[in-house]
């Protein structure tokens, strides 16, 4: 398969790299120039579970190439998006599926304005990452990536990228409930995202503590309001219980925004917490934690000086 990673920080790298190493042609896509000169020249340097290795990929800004694609991972934080998809229009074809993989809510409307909806694809993943240095990254976990076609009569270019993925060691699987998933791994982010960039701690320090329970409980119970009002059914303990499974499975990882905090990056929480926090304030519910986290995240960036 003919891929694109739009998007090539930890997780674009680290799925390109498992995509390359699977027998894919695959294209990196970044905005970086350091760490585009630095794959061109040394090659991409990956690290998947405690085990180094280094590829020789292809990678460019989106301008600089002249190609279309079978399929196009995007990798791009929330608030780049738009930007990624006017980037690459060049790049897609009528049939070029568009597989989207980005923490947040409500992708797939801006999505719709750029790719039909016949090519959209929508997903989550549970595998977690990290730039170590320009053209250095590790990837962690086993997946799964869960992925699911917009177009309910499109489900075999959706089970097309299920079947690339599997055989290349990530996990695909599809999902007969998207919009579920994407809400749950919302939770994740919500919780373990938020808190740990708010602590500055890792996620294993964060499930240590005493208080680590009511606070779960109170964002998802949150979380799950605003989903029920979209047709989604959260269970809260269950929700909950996902939360320490994935907790086990990641340990000392510093999730995505923790990181962007440290290299003073703006971060997605008004695309997390900011949402519930604003859809609950339409719908008159209460969501003090939500609201209280996302003004801490602001203030920090604030302290920062990251402008938003």
């Amino acid at each position: 398969m003919k891929i694109a990673i739009a998007g090539s920080g930890a997780l674009g790298c680290g799925f390109g790299y498992m995509m390359q190493k699977g027998g894919n042609d695959v294209t990196l896509l970044d905005f970086w120039e350091n760490h585009i000169n630095v794959i061109k020249e040394n090659g991409l340097s990956v690290t998947v579970n405690g085990k180094e290795d280094t590829i020789i990929i292809p990678i460019g800004k989106p301008k600089e190439i002249n190609d279309t694609f079978d399929t196009i991972f995007i990798f791009t934080k929330s608030m780049g998006l738009r930007h990624m998809l006017e980037e690459i229009k060049h790049m897609l074809t009528e049939d070029t599926k568009v597989v989207c993989l980005l923490n947040g809510l409500g992708h797939a409307n801006t999505i719709s304005e750029y790719i039909p909806k016949k090519n959209i694809i929508m997903g989550t993943t549970v595998w977690t990452g990290g730039l170590d240095a320009p053209g250095k990254t590790h990837f962690m976990g086993e997946g799964p990536v869960e992925v699911q076609n917009s177009d309910e009569n499109e489900e075999e270019g959706a089970r097309q990228v299920v079947k690339m993925m599997a055989d290349c060691g990530l996990n695909g699987v599809y999902s007969p409930d998207v919009h579920f998933t994407t809400w749950r791994k919302a939770c994740v982010n919500g919780t373990m995202n938020a808190l740990c960039s708010i602590l500055d701690c890792n996620i294993k320090e964060l499930f240590e503590t005493a208080q680590i329970d009511e606070l779960n409980r109170g964002i998802v119970s949150e979380f799950s309001r605003v989903a029920e009002t979209e047709g989604v059914t959260l269970d809260v303990e269950e929700t909950v219980n996902y939360l320490k499974a994935t907790a086990e499975k990641v340990g000392g990882h510093y999730p995505s925004m923790h990181q962007d905090l440290k290299n003073k990056r703006p971060t997605e929480i008004d695309f997390l917490n900011g949402v519930v926090a604003k859809e609950s304030e339409l719908k008159g519910f209460e969501a003090p934690y939500s609201k209280q986290i996302t003004q801490l995240i602001h203030a920090k960036e604030d302290i920062l000086g990251i402008k938003r």
